[in-house]
């Protein structure tokens, strides 16, 4: 064996019959110990996918501006060499699984999982280099091949599922949007009573109307503010609550839903009003009736109610919010549908909105 070692305390687990290791890796040796695939490698050579650089500067703010509880899941590593696992003896008893294990040097450690986390390290130590002495978990597997190594990466991210929208937005506590967007529907009992914090869409089995994620992003266009905002202001924050509490007064089938006089399936059915494309094109207008006309606004939100939401008059909404019948997401769609309430409203278009308006009519 080679003179030359890293030496890991580490705890031995069994999975398929293979012992792997789990060891607590300073940051600072992690740039230095853990290496990834090269990118002008082809992909049938390589054992995960090319790092993705512009994940990167994301990863390193949230480190550094959340140097008080950030948090890294483990890095998996295999380790290409031979490896050595000595027990650990306390009070002369031999333990099993607890001990550490040596590394030669010249043996490959290539990560298999968390390529991405490992950039970021870098990069983080590079503006706050105290980070260095704090530790990360790594997950050792002993490598069989490329073969294997490509399989653990397939295995790994199989069963990863990322979190809906809404639950997003419901767990995270440090996003100002999202602290406020909870706060707008813990503030209206209607929100309360129908909005789904879990799921991005609605069965049609559901008893809820809204969904957190939709709430989210009305309030976003709202306050015009862009997903990274790291501020949300009081007045701001009260704006937002003011405004959604006017619309839902405005929002008679919301309330029949809210008192059980009408199914929201049935809403869901047959409404434009009932799906998410209507917060966010609400929202939009908001923003526009707040800045031309400021208190005013929630006299004009008086005309909401008037508007035929009907999913049967296609005449205004096909082609606007339905295509085929069907309630549409894209950009066009809610650029479109936007377009019609501000001339209900009589608000002025957008050069941008005008050339979507333009093309809608065939001009």
């Amino acid at each position: 064996m080679n003179n030359y070692e890293f030496v890991f305390t580490a705890i031995k687990g069994l999975q398929a019959g293979r012992p792997y290791y789990v060891a607590m890796c300073p940051m600072k040796l992690v740039p230095k110990l853990f290496h990834f695939s090269d990118s002008e490698i082809p992909a049938k050579l390589r054992a995960q996918r090319v790092l993705n650089k512009s994940r990167i500067p994301e990863m390193v703010n949230y480190m550094i501006d959340n140097k008080k509880n950030y948090i890294f899941s483990s890095l998996t590593v295999s380790i290409g060499g031979d490896v050595i696992f000595e027990k650990f003896s306390i009070d002369n008893v031999e333990q099993e699984n607890i001990g550490q294990i040596r590394i030669p040097m010249d043996s490959t450690l290539l990560i298999n999982d968390g390529q991405h986390r490992r950039a970021a390290i870098e990069k983080a130590l590079e503006e706050s280099p105290e980070l260095g002495d704090e530790t990360i978990s790594v997950v050792f597997f002993l490598d069989v091949g490329l073969k294997k190594s490509q399989q653990m990466f397939a295995d790994l991210n199989k069963h990863a599922v990322r979190p809906t929208r809404s639950l997003g937005v419901l767990y995270d506590h440090r996003e100002p949007l999202s602290v406020l967007a909870k706060k707008v529907v813990n503030e209206h009992p209607v929100f309360l009573a129908l909005t789904e914090v879990e799921k991005t869409s609605i069965s049609n089995r559901s008893t809820k109307l809204f969904t957190l994620s939709g709430i989210y992003e009305g309030t976003r266009v709202l306050l015009r503010k862009s997903r990274k905002t790291k501020k949300i202001t009081k007045k701001e924050e009260n704006l937002a609550i003011e405004f959604w509490g006017e619309v839902i007064n405005n929002m008679k089938d919301w309330n029949l839903a809210y008192k059980k006089e009408v199914s929201t399936s049935e809403l869901r059915k047959n409404y434009i009003h009932a799906h998410g494309l209507a917060l966010q094109v609400i929202g939009k207008l908001g923003a526009e009736l707040i800045e031309k006309e400021n208190e005013n606004y929630k006299k004009l939100l008086k005309k909401l109610d008037k508007i035929d939401w009907s999913r049967s008059n296609a005449d205004i909404w096909e082609g606007r919010a339905m295509n085929a019948g069907r309630i549409s997401k894209s950009n066009s769609s809610v650029i479109l549908t936007t377009n019609y309430l501000k001339q209900v409203f009589g608000l002025d278009l957008t050069p941008e909105e005008r050339n979507f308006e333009k093309k809608f009519m065939g001009e």
